[in-house]
């Protein structure tokens, strides 16, 4: 189908960075894991027994490398999540955990920018916090780098904000493997080429300001910088 045959333009595609390559890759879909670090889920208030759950971000809102993202609407409570993203390239469903490394392109550091307040306020009242996460602008994502053999089972994992140090743990403390979250994900939804995986962050997450510069980042991946600008609403 061409432009000319839509009633009104179509959304642009959104696409990522792949180190080494001019080619990018395309988003399709957005999952992110819940709870699975387990001294992040006792920060929140949880049980690390409770297995992890899935929820999405809609696509467009992937930012890249050297995002300046305005402060959001409606939060006075406006945090970071540092975590490790896994990129689809293989489509499947039922997929066994020893298969799941040959469904991953590659692998990147993310970050999951949530409305904490906002967030905390519908779980209380029993509404669904999509609000609180699922927002403009809210999943930043850095260079994709392909992946070349297993999937990384550990490696260290921090988050740094104006130079200081707020998060800093080990892929190795995630409750379930990159391998099991990709399993566990099929036995939802069938994966399709483009899906990226938000995989769950340590403990540490906390507020942002206008101004904050911050710099995330997994052992072996290149950094991801953003800066939190002034809202425009």
């Amino acid at each position: 189908m061409s432009g000319a045959d839509l009633i009104i333009a179509a959304p642009a595609l959104v696409t990522l960075p792949v180190q080494g390559t001019r080619k990018r890759f395309p988003v399709r879909r957005v999952y992110c894991v819940g709870r699975n670090y387990a001294e992040h889920v006792r920060e929140m208030g949880g049980d690390e027994r409770d297995l992890p759950f899935f929820f999405q971000k809609p696509t467009d809102s992937i930012e890249t490398d050297g995002a300046r993202i305005p402060y959001p609407s409606v939060t006075h409570d406006f945090q970071h999540e540092v975590e490790l993203v896994l990129a689809i390239g293989q489509e499947g469903e039922r997929v066994a955990i020893s298969d799941a490394a040959s469904h991953v392109f590659g692998v990147a550091v993310g970050i999951d920018l949530t409305r904490r307040d906002v967030q905390v306020a519908a779980r209380k009242t029993g509404r669904p916090w999509e609000i609180g996460k699922s927002f403009d602008r809210s999943a930043p994502c850095g260079e994709l780098v392909a992946l070349k053999g297993e999937l990384p089972a550990k490696g260290a994992i921090e988050l740094q904000v104006n130079g200081s140090i707020r998060q800093k743990g080990d892929l190795a403390q995630m409750i379930w493997s990159a391998a099991e979250i990709v399993s566990a994900l099929s036995m939802q939804y069938r994966l399709y080429p483009g899906d990226l995986i938000f995989t769950g962050t340590p403990a540490g997450v906390g507020p942002l300001d206008t101004g904050d510069q911050i710099c995330a980042q997994v052992e072996g991946l290149p950094p991801l910088q953003i800066s939190i600008t002034a809202p425009t609403l």
